[in-house]
């Protein structure tokens, strides 16, 4: 349910193009606080560049990108750096597990915190009394994190170790350590077994919950974007061809059309 109606994005005329190729074409959406919003389409229909313009992977050919940051007036963020991007209140995961392999689950989460903190190298050398400080609230909040996801107890293990489902938790926890308003989450569910999308499920609505944040995910597992999104946007050959409450989306004539023959016009 959408807790409250002030806009945290707003993405307008949004294009890209690579070449002669024109990946995404005038895609206008928005999120409001509180709310879970799904960004849906076949393989190769732009969501993914959707993504990438807005974290600062890609900067777009045309249109807008503008975050309400709660507390700060909006702000224009087209060709910003991603990771300044991240340190303004939006985050991400990846189709592809970006973890730190060589590095303990705990250490993951801890490099996700980095944006939040301002500890210099010299006061970590000498230990000022605020590199302390902030080590041990860095440790704090990680160990809080990852026991939301249920990771607590193999804090100590190489991420490289984990089982895939796990490492797409450690990945969700890690971008939830920066703090974020918006998280982004690209395909959560890809990859994973019956239980652990049911898992994923109730964590996902869990975390709207508990840490405040709207959600933006792309999804191709139907089940898990009707039964937790509260509005649904369509794209198909990078426009976007239609948008409403999951109800409405599965009584539309042009996305039943559109996805003929494919598991979303179920």
């Amino acid at each position: 349910m959408v807790m409250e109606s002030n806009k945290l994005l707003e993405v307008t005329g949004l294009t890209m193009d690579f070449g002669g190729l024109r990946a995404i074409d005038q895609v206008d959406f928005s999120i409001s606080a509180g709310e879970i919003v799904a960004l849906i389409g076949p393989n190769g229909a732009g969501k993914t560049t959707v993504f990438n313009c807005i974290t600062g992977i890609y900067e777009p050919t045309a249109g807008d990108v503008v975050i309400h940051a709660p507390g700060l007036a909006p702000r224009r963020i087209n060709g910003m750096r991603a990771n300044r991007i991240t340190s303004l209140g939006m985050a991400r995961t990846f189709q592809n597990i970006r973890l730190f392999p060589a590095m303990t689950v705990l250490e993951n989460i801890m490099i996700g915190r980095h944006c939040r903190t301002s500890t210099t190298i010299l006061d970590a050398i000498l230990r000022t009394r605020k590199s302390v400080r902030e080590r041990h609230e860095t440790i704090e909040e990680s160990y809080r994190l990852l026991a939301k996801v249920g990771l607590a107890e193999v804090a100590n293990e190489f991420s490289a170790n984990l089982a895939y489902g796990a490492q797409r938790r450690l990945e969700i926890a890690r971008a939830l350590a920066t703090a974020p308003f918006l998280l982004l989450l690209d395909e959560p569910a890809a990859g994973m077994n019956p239980q652990e999308t049911r898992e994923l499920d109730e964590l996902i609505v869990r975390i709207r919950a508990d840490e405040q944040v709207a959600i933006l995910l792309i999804e191709h597992d139907m089940k898990l974007v009707m039964n937790i999104s509260d509005r649904i946007y369509v794209m198909e050959y990078g426009k976007g061809i239609a948008q409403g409450t999951p109800r409405e989306i599965k009584e539309n004539p042009r996305v039943i059309e559109a996805y003929l023959g494919e598991e979303v016009h179920a």
